[in-house]
This record gives C-alpha cells, structure tokens and sequence, in this order.
C-alpha cells in the first residue's frame, strides 16, 4: 500500500498525541504530590555561578590615521577600518595589502594620540586657524609632496621645533573625536563585540615614555561631553588623574589609565617619585593605584616583564629586549632599570607600600599592540608591524632601521609581535570588560590565545587539579589573579590552584612557573621564579642547578614551520609554596610559556626570499603573565 508524506505526518500525529495522553495520565499520578520537593532542588549546576567563565580577547592600544605620528609614517586606514579588521573583516592595507585576522577579537579600543588628535587632517583641509603659523604652512608644503621622506620631516620638524599650539585646539581636536566616538558605538555590538572608547595621553619629558591609555567605561552621552586630555597642556600625571577625577564627578563615569614601555622610560615610570622628582606621598600613591590598576607589560616596542640583569637567575628573562634608551636617543644606564621592567616594579610596590600605606604599584598586567597601521596583528605569520613606513610586509623590513639611541641602533627585527589582552569577564560588554580590568582579572600574553587561570588560597589540594569544575572550586576556595590574601589561617601555608591550556590553533606548552616576590625584615626584596609544571614529565625533571631540562624544538626554519609532538595541550597543577612565610608581604604571578616556534622574522624570510640578520632570533617561546596575586600578613 502507497503512502504520501501527509498521510505519514497524519500517522505520525496519531502516535505522538497517544504518546502525549498517555504520559499526562503518568504525570497526573506521579508528579502532582512532588512539586514541593521539585522546586527544592537545585537542578542546574551553574544557577549559582555568577563568577566569570569565559575568556575575551582583546587589543587596548591601536592608532589609527588620526593620530599624528601614523598619520606621518603614511597610515590612511582610520577607525572604521580598524573595527572592521578586529571583527574579522578584509581590508586593505596602506601598501595595497589584503589583510584579515585568523579569528576575531572580542573588544578593542582604539587609542589614538590625544595631542593633535586628527591634526592632519585638518591640515590637509587648509583650515584657516592652522593656515595662519607660518610652521604649519611649511608642513603643508611637505604634506602635498606625498612622498613618505616629506612626511617624516614633519614629525622631525616638531621634534626639533616645537609643536604649534594651534595642533591641540578643540576646534581642530574635536571633529576626528566625535568620528571616534560615532566609529565606537557603530560597532559596540553588546555579547557579540565590545568597542571602548578611549585615548591615548603621550607625556615624554625628555623623550621618556610615560604615556597611557586612557579608558572610558562608559557610552557617547558621557564621553562626548569631554575632550581627550593633551600632554601638551600638562605632562604630569598627576594632571591626567586630575582630568580622570573632575570626569568622575561631572560625568558620573568611570574611567581608568594604563602605562606603557616603561622600558622606554629611562628609569621614570617606577622610581617611587612624583614628576617633580619628590619622593612619592600618600595621597600620590593612593591615587595611582587607583587610578592604574594595570600595566601594558608586552607590545611592540619590546617585552617588559623581566630584564636579564635584575634576574641573572631567570633563564627567561630576556625576551624581545628594548633596552637602548629612550625615544629622545638618551641612551640607557643599567641604574635605570629597576624602575623600567613589571617585575622589579612589583617589588619596588610592595616595599613602598610599606611605608605608604597603599602600594603605588599594585597592577594587574595587560599585552596590547600599539599598532600605528589601524590593524591589530600580533601573529607570527601575519604580523603588519609598528607602522606603515617600510614595516608593513615586504622583502626589505628585517633590514630597517627603527631609531638610534646614542650610538646604538634600534633594528626592524627587534619588533615584537605582540600582545594581547586576555579578560575573565561576565559578559563581552563595555561594563563586563571594563570591570574585569578594573578588577585586575586580567592577564597579557605575546600574542597567542593560551587559556589560563590563577588562583591563590589555604586550602587548594592536588585532587583540585584535575576536577572538571577547576573555576567553581577556585572561586570557592580562593580568590582570582588580580586578588589580594591576608592572614594566614595558623598552621597552614599558602597554595595555588593553576591551569593553562594551549591556543587551540597555536602550539602546545612547555611550563607553568610562578614568580614571587617578597619583602624581607630588614626592608630588602627578592624574587624567585619556581618551575610548578611541565610537559613530558616522565623525560623531564629539574635539574641539580635547579633548571628543568628543556622541552627540545621542532622547529623548521628552511619552511618556517614548527610540530607539536612535544609539549601538552594542557598543564594543571596545586602548588603550595615551600618558602612561604606567614609575617612577610609578597606577591604572586603565573608565566606560562609555550613550546619555541618561528618568529616573524623567519616567515618574512621564506615568504619574500630573503636572509634574516645574524643577530635577529629566528625562534622564540610565547607566554603568557597572569596578574599578580598579593600577599599581606
């Protein structure tokens, strides 16, 4: 007997009612006395889990055209462009390049300079209020030539001349400020991708870096009542927290600073001192760390955890190095660097906290580019450079020449292709995101998407390790990195619950390490880096020099390739610190690295046919830094 489909539905109807009836007839019997004891039980395992359980990827420090100096070294992409990039669109590069990001970024701010914010334009447009400085008329000049030489006079120009003032008028400033503020919220897609709006505020006394970028939590009715801070009106940093404080009370917003390249800063961005060069105050340090919770620790302009002569001990420590001088060309001392680099920093924090009352220091740690090309791109194998004058793709790039210092040349190669910013949030809103900086639960890595949690408590055992609930033991037993520990409990130690998982389209780790540092009695800190997990540990083990063996390299240069035959897709330990002491202050912090794989430099050289420098590594280890968490007794 044939059949059509609705007689097959009609057939199929039948059955489901009679199944229907049926099972109401069940219900009637079975469940109507049940209902209390229904309710009572808490059938869903996350109702109560209101901590964050998912990772955001984003970039906090991205220049565009508007932003004089990109806009000088010939970038033309603007802000539209670079949202476009970061969510996973193509664009085209200044030099005709088709660009796109493996994957999408979840948020990003796009930090243009506020000093002469969307100047060029302006100029480029003939106004009548900049035609009229007889400096500006000649960088007009140099603007119509339109080859990049002419343009880079500019900015020597105002290197050596001065910069007009005419450059930070609101009325030049404001039009490419509100076209970043339309940008933002054109692309502020709640859930799906979170655009901040922000700034970037440029103080360079002598030509040292202490610049930050500056983020607004909040939307375009509130920012839109301001105009970005300039450093040409005031260079102090107390200035900035004073525009962040009179925005907090006029605006009923929240905005929060990050510093950056402290390795550029010749030893001024950590140094316990006021910009007057007075020791630091209460009122001072109680400021900072309110106003900076976080620290850029790794961009393009070099890595800034660690330096290798303040940890001779650290076989790591030295990582895309910038250690020359500053941007002036005022060459580097090495009594300098303690206030340059994270970690020394954090020491120097706890110490000043000491006499303080509040530790000036107490940052979480972010990475973010710094690109000056509009285009976030921090992977090895599609990396887009600094900027758009000779360091975006091509043959020639790896032979450049970024800046001198004093007689030491800064070289192209020595770029890094990095960071990223990662945050344990909620929610990918600007209120999910910007809590979580502000919250310190945050952590930066050189580029790869390494998943990774940290945290500190009394109780953690080793069986937490391996629970598939690893964060809701966590934030039970403990407190997330960013967090602080007091008080010891008596007779206990403190313990760590750890676990890292590689980049799903990146390579496998090698270790975890923790890092402390501590304050001893007589007012002396320290620091040690322990080894707390690694990868086929049945052929490694540590060494009677206290080094772990090394995980070995798969790297082919010839193709520039790499295999994960070694290292683990993942690592999960409890630590409990063998030299904890209950009566000293101390701070802890994760650094995970991967197994070595290309650097950029090496995929230039396969791709364009060309020789890599001798001095310029060809591999290198990725990683990532938790923030810190912070003991006090």
């Amino acid at each position: 007997m044939k059949m059509n489909i609705f007689g097959r539905l009609g057939i199929c109807t039948v059955f489901y009612a009679c199944l229907g009836h049926i099972s109401l007839v069940w219900a009637e019997k079975h469940v109507e006395h049940n209902t209390s004891k229904i309710k009572a039980v808490v059938y869903s395992p996350t109702i109560d889990h209101d901590y964050p359980q998912q990772v955001f990827w984003g970039d906090t420090h991205l220049h565009t055209t508007l932003s004089q100096d990109a806009n000088n070294l010939g970038v033309r992409l603007g802000p539209e462009d670079a949202f476009r990039f970061a969510r996973g669109g193509t664009v085209m590069a200044t030099h005709g390049q088709k660009a796109r990001l493996r994957r999408p970024l979840d948020f990003l701010v796009i930090a243009d300079h506020a000093e002469g914010l969307g100047s060029m334009q302006m100029l480029a447009k003939e106004v009548p209020l900049l035609m009229k400085n007889e400096q500006l008329k000649k960088w007009r000049a140099l603007q119509k030539k339109g080859d990049i030489r002419s343009q880079l006079a500019i900015s020597a120009d105002g290197l050596v001349n001065g910069w007009p003032d005419e450059l930070d008028l609101t009325e030049i400033r404001q039009p490419a400020w509100h076209r970043l503020i339309k940008a933002a919220e054109e692309n502020n897609k709640p859930g799906i991708f979170t655009a901040l709006h922000g700034f970037e505020w440029s103080s360079w006394p002598g030509g040292s870096n202490l610049h930050r970028v500056v983020i607004f939590r909040d939307a375009a009715d509130k920012v839109s009542k301001v105009m970005p801070f300039s450093s040409n009106i005031n260079d102090d940093p107390e200035a900035l927290w004073d525009y962040m404080d009179d925005y907090q009370q006029q605006q009923q917003g929240q905005v929060l600073a990050i510093p950056h390249n402290g390795n550029l800063s010749n030893g001024l961005m950590f140094n316990g001192k006021s910009f007057d060069g007075k020791p630091l105050d209460e009122r001072s340090a109680a400021r900072r760390a309110r106003m900076e919770p976080l620290y850029e620790v790794t961009q393009i302009k070099g890595d800034g955890e660690a330096h290798p002569l303040l940890s001779p001990n650290d076989e790591f420590a030295d990582y895309e190095t910038w250690d020359r001088g500053n941007f002036a060309g005022i060459e580097k001392t090495p009594e300098m660097l303690p206030a340059e680099y994270a970690r020394s920093a954090l020491k120097i924090g706890i110490s000043l906290g000491s006499t303080l009352g509040t530790n000036p220091y107490k940052f979480g740690m972010i990475g973010s580019t710094d690109s000056h090309t509009a285009l976030s791109t921090t992977a090895e194998d599609n990396f887009y450079g600094k900027h758009s004058a000779g360091m975006e793709p091509g043959p020639n790039r790896v032979k450049g020449i970024v800046g001198k210092a004093g007689d030491k040349v800064v070289y192209s190669w020595e770029q890094a292709a990095s960071g990223y910013t990662a945050v344990w949030s909620t929610e990918n809103t600007r209120e999910g995101i910007w809590d979580a900086m502000n919250r310190k639960e945050v952590y930066a890595t050189t580029g790869s998407r390494i998943s990774l949690r940290f945290f500190g408590g009394w109780a953690f055992t080793s069986a937490d390790a391996v629970k598939t609930n690893l964060a809701h033991v966590g934030y039970k037993k403990g407190v997330p990195m960013g967090g602080d520990l007091a008080r010891a409990p008596e007779n206990t130690t403190i313990s760590f619950l750890i676990a890292a998982t590689r980049d799903p389209m990146g390579a496998n780790l090698d270790r975890i390490q923790v890092v402390k540092g501590w304050v001893d009695k007589a007012g002396s800190t320290h620091e040690k880096v322990y080894d707390v997990a690694w990868s086929n540990s049945e052929q490694r083990s540590i060494a009677k020099n206290g080094k772990l063996m090394s995980v070995g390299n798969t790297v082919d240069l010839d193709n520039a390739s790499y295999t994960n035959k070694i290292g683990s897709v993942e690592l999960s330990t409890v630590w409990i610190d063998p030299d904890f002491n209950a009566t000293l202050q101390a701070f802890y912090y994760v650094r995970v690295l991967e197994i070595p794989t290309p650097r950029w430099v090496t995929y230039d050289s396969v791709r364009f046919g060309v020789e890599v420098p001798t001095e310029s590594p060809k591999t290198h280890q990725e990683r990532a830094y938790s923030s810190p968490i912070w003991y006090t007794p």
